[in-house]
């Protein structure tokens, strides 16, 4: 049996080979997008996790007759911005308000006018391809 496109992923008829191509290739692009937003969301947590456990660390430090040690991480590092004036969430906010919003609404206004909205054009053609049709 040969795999069909559905009427969601088949490319309207005025569309050219170059138009679904470059549609595909940026609704790629906006995926790798999704997962640098991934692991900024990484290091998002794994910051303030770390951050967390300095807690612990001055503790242990003091009771182990460590203050100087202790008292110049809690001076120099917990809490401190990952940047200037820039804790993690604040990158993240800023990321997610700025460019990846930006991405997403001209991924989505391009597929829309080129597309009539359809999404994964492209890789349904290299399904049917791939699968004998």
């Amino acid at each position: 049996m040969t795999y069909e496109p559905d009427a969601a992923h088949r490319r309207p008829q005025d569309a050219a080979d170059t138009t679904v191509e470059a549609v595909g290739k940026l609704s790629e692009a906006l995926e790798t997008v999704e997962r640098a937003r991934g692991h900024l969301y990484a290091f998002h947590q794994l910051t303030g996790r770390a951050d967390l456990m300095l807690d612990t660390v001055v503790d242990q430090l003091k009771q182990a007759g460590h203050g100087d040690l202790a008292a110049r991480i809690g001076a120099e590092l917990i809490g401190r911005d990952v940047i200037e004036d820039r804790w993690t969430f604040q990158i993240v906010e800023e990321y997610d308000d700025g460019y990846y919003a930006t991405f997403r609404e001209l991924e989505r206004d391009v597929r829309d006018r080129l597309l009539d909205g359809r999404r994964h054009v492209a890789e349904a053609e290299m399904k049917r391809r791939r699968q004998g049709g």
